[in-house]
């Protein structure tokens, strides 16, 4: 354990490197897809899966890794991983249709759960009180930089070379990433004695992909259609048989009464709510800066930029700051500052000082720095040592369907609000009809600015609560 303490930053580096490349594989496609269509001879609507296979597997998967980390050791979960996800890529990189390269996605996104799954049980394990808020910091930055920087990056590498190297160019930055976890990745610190529940996993996994699915081609056909809305009221009727089947296990794939903690479910809640925030502003922005204001997707993607960079420079000091003002202090800042950016956002207009909404971008960074590092080290320093990897697939798991439900809610209201105003069915931006997307915008960011209140409501009752339970004491 000392060797372990004195090379946690060395271990940090190599866990945090991966959490990015995986991250950023969620969002670095789709600025490719047109591209990828094209070269395959699909058609968009099919193409979209490409990316949807990728968010669906992972989110079926991590709860069922998580498990099996806190079984058979963390470490060891991760590092298998890191290969799964390497091999994935390369095949994507070889993929001659569309059938080969979901597949292909698939394999990737098996990887990238296992990683996911663990990251934050490996980090919470090897640093002490002290410096696990900063670490955890670090990690929620990273996170936030893959998602954030994606669509950047893949409009980079497609304008220069073929789509095939967004795949390729991670292969060697994988394999770099592998060196470093067998050599600075230790042994498994904890293991638990339990067993795998694979009959609850399978529900699990049906509720997750069905939902998921029809969540997609809901966003195609409409929500408004019948076997859409049957399919997601039996998704959700396999989740509530899921989790009534896991209170009678005595060895269960999740353990329910962790969530009785409230710093917990309510940490998880507002994560959920942040990310799908977070995606309801990525994927107006562009659109806002590009088609309505008419700005390169280079020079809109520099802009985009000031969200990741102020965001990595709050994190981690949000995170050390944790420790000593607490926790809910910089939780309600910080989601307040979010909130604040929504509010300000339902107002502004095609010819808007660009300085100052580069300030809203700053601004939300800022916000969710404040937030998602304090957060983190709550949640994760809230269970036993035995539940971290379940507990860290969960806090997984709520960002990425956050930023499903994010992407969904966001196209569907605002294409919702353009049609009630329009007078007639609106799926895209209409050309010269700018005012048109910035009426549907300011809308979409009513309904954000209502979720991100919500959260901050729990996260201050949940303050007021914890500072009375001390009192008391």
């Amino acid at each position: 354990m000392p060797e372990v303490r004195r090379n946690r930053w060395k271990i940090f580096v190599s866990v945090s490197l991966f959490t990015f490349m995986a991250t950023l594989d969620g969002s670095i496609v789709n600025i490719a897809l047109p591209t990828i269509a094209h070269s395959l001879d699909v058609p968009m609507n099919k193409s979209i899966w490409i990316v949807a296979i990728y968010m669906i597997t992972i989110c079926t998967f991590l709860v069922l890794f998580g498990k099996i980390g806190d079984i058979v050791g963390k470490i060891k979960i991760f590092r298998i991983g890191t290969l799964v996800f390497v091999g994935g890529t390369f095949l994507a990189g070889l993929s001659y249709s569309i059938e080969t390269l979901i597949a292909a996605r698939m394999v990737q996104a098996l990887g990238a759960s296992m990683t996911m799954s663990t990251n934050l049980g490996i980090i919470t394990e090897i640093f002490t009180p002290q410096e696990r808020g900063k670490a955890l910091g670090f990690i929620g930055s990273v996170v936030s930089l893959g998602s954030i920087t994606g669509p950047s990056v893949g409009g980079i590498i497609v304008h220069y070379l073929s789509w095939q190297y967004i795949f390729w160019l991670n292969v060697p930055f994988g394999l770099l990433m592998i060196f470093l976890g067998v050599k600075y990745l230790p042994q498994d610190i904890s293991k638990t004695k339990s067993n795998v529940d694979f009959t609850g996993f399978f529900i699990y996994a049906a509720a997750v992909i069905i939902f998921f699915a029809t969540m997609f081609a809901g966003q195609e056909v409409g929500f408004g259609n019948t076997a859409i809305q049957a399919l997601l009221a039996f998704s959700l009727l396999l989740a509530a048989l899921f989790i009534k089947y896991e209170y009678g296990k005595s060895s269960p794939l999740v353990e329910f009464a962790i969530f009785k903690n409230k710093n917990v479910s309510v940490g998880l809640i507002c994560a959920f709510i942040v990310f799908g925030a977070n995606f309801f502003f990525a994927i107006l922005m562009p659109f806002y800066l590009q088609t309505a204001r008419g700005y390169s997707p280079s020079a809109a993607g520099f802009i985009m930029m000031a969200f990741p960079i102020v965001m990595v420079i709050a994190a981690p000091i949000a995170g050390s700051l944790s420790y000593r003002l607490g926790a809910g202090k910089l939780m309600i800042l910080g989601l307040s500052l979010i909130a604040l950016v929504n509010f300000l956002l339902i107002f502004i207009k095609i010819d808007m000082n660009i300085v100052y909404f580069i300030t809203l971008v700053g601004l939300m960074g800022l916000g969710n720095g404040l937030f998602q590092s304090p957060n983190n080290t709550t949640i994760m320093s809230s269970v036993d040592k035995r539940y971290l990897g379940v507990i860290g697939s969960f806090n997984a798991l709520a960002r990425n369907i956050g930023n499903i439900v994010g992407v969904t809610f966001a196209t569907t209201i605002l294409f919702a609000v353009m049609s009630f105003r329009a007078g007639e069915h609106v799926s895209t931006y209409v050309k010269g009809e700018e005012e048109l997307f910035m009426f549907g915008m300011h809308a979409t960011f009513i309904v954000s600015l209502f979720f991100i209140l919500c959260a901050l409501t729990l996260s201050i009752r949940q303050a007021r609560s914890k500072s009375q339970s001390e009192k008391q004491k």
